[in-house]
């Protein structure tokens, strides 16, 4: 699927800002399940400095400082994107047999014992605690014995069915257990609940933000600015020991399951003992790669603080207004949206929703 994303931040400032410095991850990632074509990050004003790195996680992210005064700031990241359907989650008997107890123990620590990167997916996060109320929130969907991915689909239907997705509910600061504990928030916080549910019972899991294609009410033109940028999460599971850097899929419904060696029928992992499977709890979806074909990966982290889309220091100034707007749509559908100047219709966004 061939999508454009806009994304566009807006600050107006009370009073001049005399300098600034920002740090922005607004640059869709190469993926196994996605292609980045064309990126364009625009700054108005114009900054003194600008550069561009990769973070520890992989993510790309550019800072640039602002050494003018000013009383407005513009940052608008336009990125066109080629997305691949994701491959199912695997079901062979291998898998079944890797129950969550096994990927529990595979991370414990053990005097000698190999490495695994993902290990660093386990701990606490600034925004996602360790608790009992996420472990308690989350042992009716890890049963004895549950393999490791039908388990995380159990507790991503626990989170979809249980929590009420409301918008304003909460900021972009709230607590993930005050979420939990009201029942209520959006995307940002139901994956963060997720994190703190795996994280919780020792099974290491990320942050994945990006967007959603979104359609309009039935006979209502798609609106400019009127999307969101979403978030998910992605849960690491060890390769099962009968076969490492294998898995099962079928490549059409149709087809008998072929065996993958780490060839392109599947996802290529993060690491060489193991894979990362997406899982949207907002939308109850999930899948080998991404959640969907409709979903563009744009960062990953151990939670919203490291890919928070746009975040920076200022000298100067007092209050200031904060104006969001998303459009995510096929580039052709766009265009014809921008030719008919299609009035914005952006609510200013407080936080990641779907």
């Amino acid at each position: 699927m061939l999508l454009r994303i806009i994304h566009r931040t807006t600050y107006r400032y009370h009073g001049s800002i005399d300098m600034a410095q920002h740090m922005v991850h607004l640059s869709p990632l190469d993926t196994p399940g996605q292609q980045l074509l064309k990126h364009a990050l625009r700054i108005t004003p114009e900054p003194a400095s600008r550069s561009q790195t990769t973070d520890v996680f992989g993510n790309l992210r550019t800072f640039f400082s602002l050494q003018a005064p000013h009383e407005t700031l513009t940052v608008e990241a336009d990125s066109e994107v080629q997305t691949r359907a994701p491959a199912e989650l695997p079901h062979s008997a291998g898998w079944q047999k890797l129950t969550w107890e096994r990927v529990r123990e595979h991370f414990r620590y053990r005097v000698q014992a190999p490495f695994d990167p993902a290990s660093e997916f386990l701990f606490a996060s600034p925004y996602v605690p360790r608790d009992d109320a996420f472990a308690a929130f989350a042992r009716p969907a890890f049963k004895p014995g549950l393999p490791m991915l039908a388990a995380a689909r159990a507790l991503m239907e626990r989170i979809h069915t249980e929590l009420k997705y409301e918008t304003d509910s909460t900021e972009v600061n709230t607590p993930a257990l005050q979420a939990l504990e009201q029942g209520k928030g959006v995307c940002q916080d139901f994956a963060h609940i997720m994190l703190g549910c795996l994280r919780s019972l020792g099974l290491p899991a990320r942050y994945v933000s990006g967007y959603l294609l979104t359609q309009p009410p039935p006979g209502k033109p798609r609106l400019i600015g009127a999307d969101a940028s979403h978030a998910w999460v992605s849960v690491y599971v060890p390769f099962p020991p009968e076969g490492q850097n294998r898995v099962q899929r079928s490549e059409d419904p149709g087809g008998d399951p072929k065996t993958d060696i780490g060839n392109s029928l599947a996802p290529k992992p993060a690491t060489a003992a193991g894979a990362w499977f997406d899982f949207d709890p907002t939308n109850n979806r999930c899948g080998w790669g991404s959640p969907g074909e409709d979903y563009v990966t744009l960062a990953t982290g151990r939670d919203f603080a490291d890919v928070s889309p746009m975040r920076g220091v200022i000298q100067g100034g007092a209050q200031h207004t904060l104006e969001v707007g998303v459009t995510v749509a096929p580039p052709d559908e766009l265009a014809a949206l921008q030719a008919a100047k299609t009035p914005a219709a952006a609510e200013p966004a407080k936080a990641p929703a779907a």
